[in-house]
């Protein structure tokens, strides 16, 4: 009888649950493939949204006009890739340069070959011991005529200045470029005076040990966008200078160096370079560095959030310059050093020890991790 009843159990429990079957099938709408074209699944609010992709912004102007400036230039300069890559790079981000080296390896002359492929005004300021800060901005003049005083413009107001052994002047007149160099303005007797654009400024210096040269102040070495330390040429380089100018004892070749860019197409490189991609992590990436520049045993000062800023500039206009529209790990150190090694100072005990900023910086950026 239990056993009856078990199976009878089972039984009506199955006819039980066709029945239910039945029942909400009847009951339940239909779906169609419209149902579920219209079903929206709602977002994970932990879900990670990723980067945005590149915009393919065309870089290939920014390229092609960096390789008519560096053919042109290239028809008198032996070597030199990378200074003038890196002055390209500073000229097309609206930075300044600050070129280093000994006397007679064409720092002066780099500059000024530079400012002859651009169609725009240029002027050199050789700076001496005497110098003074009206020399360069410019000075109010009394008007006889008029009974009035008139700014009379220094040499500065330009688009390309080359200012020559810019560590022979004392630290006053150094201190005349603090505020041009950075806001692009002059401001005399309470009138501010705006610069053209571009304004570029391109300082050469000799070494510190030289004799009779002053020791640039800090904040205005902050205002370079890099500082380019060159060295002797290659033998090889050297045989090709004394091939090149055998029979040009008076620099003829230079007159062959014209002008093939406008201000327009510097302002066009400036906005295509804004708008090359550059990953989140690229950014942590450069703001590790820098953090990691003020937190080093070696260094007694560190670099400012202004280096941060130049790194992205930088890196992002040697990406466009290459024909990138994106930035890569590789931009990021190849410009480390070109920006960082003015901006941090070593401590008294590295000093006497004999190291030098580049060993530091190479150790530095051997210890941040790299983005994948």
């Amino acid at each position: 009888m239990a056993a009856w009843n078990s199976f009878e159990f089972r039984v009506l429990s199955f006819e039980f649950l066709q029945t239910r079957e039945k029942l909400v099938k009847n009951n339940t709408p239909e779906m169609t493939n419209d149902d579920f074209e219209t079903q929206e699944i709602p977002e994970s609010p932990e879900e990670h949204t990723p980067d945005p992709q590149p915009d393919g912004v065309d870089v290939s102007p920014v390229q092609e006009r960096a390789e008519r400036v560096k053919a042109q230039i290239g028809q008198v300069i032996v070597g030199q890739e990378d200074m003038l890559d890196q002055m390209l790079v500073a000229l097309f981000t609206g930075g300044h340069v600050l070129l280093e080296g000994v006397p007679g390896i064409a720092k002066t002359l780099s500059a000024k070959l530079l400012a002859r492929t651009i169609a725009s005004g240029f002027s050199r300021i050789q700076f001496t011991p005497d110098l003074m800060p009206a020399d360069v901005v410019g000075t109010p003049v009394f008007n006889m005529k008029t009974s009035e005083f008139n700014f009379k413009s220094g040499p500065i107001f330009s688009n390309i200045v080359l200012i020559d052994e810019i560590n022979r002047a004392p630290a006053k007149t150094q201190a005349a470029l603090f505020e041009v160099m950075e806001e692009f303005q002059v401001t005399v007797d309470g009138h501010t005076y705006p610069m053209g654009s571009p304004f570029f400024v391109v300082a050469t210096q000799n070494p510190i040990e030289q004799e009779g040269t002053y020791k640039l102040p800090e904040a205005q070495l902050d205002r370079f966008l890099f500082k380019i330390v060159l060295d002797y040429p290659s033998l090889d380089e050297e045989k090709i200078i004394l091939r090149r100018f055998r029979n040009d004892f008076t620099g003829a070749l230079r007159e062959t160096v014209h002008p093939v860019l406008a201000s327009s197409d510097i302002a066009d490189c400036r906005r295509r370079i804004e708008q090359v991609y550059i990953r989140e992590e690229l950014l942590d990436y450069i703001a590790a560095i820098v953090h990691s520049t003020r937190n080093n045993g070696d260094l007694f000062l560190g670099a400012s959030p202004r280096a941060s800023l130049a790194l992205m500039k930088s890196a992002k206009a040697l990406a466009a310059i290459n024909g990138r529209n994106f930035v890569t790990p590789d931009d990021i150190r190849y410009v480390v050093f070109p920006v960082l090694n003015h901006r941090v100072i070593l401590t008294p005990d590295r000093e006497m020890e004999g190291y030098h900023v580049r060993e530091v910086l190479d150790d530095l950026v051997k210890k941040v991790e790299v983005p994948r």
